[in-house]
């Protein structure tokens, strides 16, 4: 899966960019904790990395 397509899932929920630190979108939530963030790179992301960043944001 590409991170765009995650990215649309998060903000989907309610997620929002907080801030870019490279290629890197750090997240927000108004009332869920944690900053998920996720890498901007142009291939696809690996499982792990994928279901980690699903689990950060409380959807997984």
């Amino acid at each position: 899966m590409k991170p765009k397509d995650l990215l649309k899932i998060l903000e989907a929920d309610g997620w929002q960019v907080e801030r870019i630190r490279g290629s890197h979108h750090i997240l927000k939530h108004p009332t869920k904790p944690g900053r998920p963030v996720i890498p901007m790179h142009n291939k696809d992301m690996k499982p792990g990395t994928f279901n980690s960043i699903l689990k950060q944001a409380g959807i997984k």
